[in-house]
């Protein structure tokens, strides 16, 4: 099964997406119609929809996409951790319509001012909650937010945890650097995937994205390994730099050193388990 373990939809009919103010290529609605045609043509079975806004009123909106959709098949959505009252929160949102898709929690640290989020005594708590309500807790960090979110998984071993977008590494040879190094890091945090996600976007325009990433490709095989790597388009985030199929295409070379068995789980079975997506 090949499964997109990361993208977005949202209806500005229904809730304005402030963040896309000023990129007038993302500032309209993206719905699974658009989307269906894009997932057929590419052989993609199935996905995992990521919420965008920290409002309580979009998770059970994707949850209940996701009951009448069979190709969406996993919910990332949004809750406050802070709230002392996240464990009755999450088991809200798993007894909602849909809410068996439910399969992991985000929020949007990169949009916080500090460094050290994931160390706060409130978030941890929330953290604990989401890993005791089964599910994953999906890292969306800005790079000053990388070492704190390592250190978060070294010590909360019984959250399982996805990075998204790899960390957002800057695409730099000292960013690189640093990157590879925290990446090294991150390895030995067995609790936690990586998501090849996100990366197209941050490649300087008019160059090749292939070219410039494989160094980071080849940091991640060789540290976290491809059986914790998993492929997100990042669509239509992606949009601002390439589409859909180019996208895809930018994966599959990257990986195209690998073994059938390691580019399976690449672009499927990592997900799968991560996520807890059946066949």
């Amino acid at each position: 099964m090949r499964i997109d373990a990361h993208h977005h939809l949202w209806d500005l009919q229904v809730r304005d997406q402030p963040w896309a103010h000023g990129l007038p290529r993302l500032h309209r609605s993206f719905t699974p119609f658009e989307l269906r045609p894009l997932l057929e043509h590419n052989a993609v079975d199935a996905t995992v929809v990521v919420q965008t806004l920290a409002v309580t009123e979009e998770t059970p909106e994707l949850l209940a996409l996701a009951a009448g959709d069979s190709q969406l098949k996993a919910v990332v959505g949004w809750t406050d951790l802070t709230d002392p009252a996240v464990a009755d929160r999450l088991s809200g949102l798993r007894d909602a319509p849909g809410g068996a898709a439910l399969v992991g929690i985000r929020h949007g640290i990169q949009d916080e001012p500090v460094s050290d989020w994931t160390s706060r005594d409130d978030v941890r708590r929330g953290l604990r909650a989401v890993a005791a309500a089964g599910l994953a807790y999906d890292l969306l960090v800005r790079p000053d937010q990388l070492s704190d979110a390592v250190r978060t998984a070294h010590e909360l071993p019984d959250v399982r945890f996805v990075l998204d977008h790899a960390g957002n590494p800057l695409i730099d040879k000292e960013g690189l650097d640093t990157w590879t190094a925290e990446m090294r890091d991150l390895a030995a945090c067995t609790n936690v995937a990586v998501k090849l996600s996100g990366l197209v976007t941050r490649t300087p325009p008019g160059g090749d994205p292939v070219r410039t990433l494989r160094p980071y490709a080849d940091v991640l095989w060789s540290t976290v390994g491809p059986d914790r790597v998993m492929f997100g388009s990042d669509w239509p985030v992606c949009l601002l730099a390439a589409g859909y199929d180019d996208v895809l295409a930018v994966a599959e070379a990257l990986s195209e050193g690998l073994s059938d068995a390691e580019r399976d789980a690449v672009f499927g079975t990592t997900a799968a388990h991560w996520y807890g997506i059946p066949a």
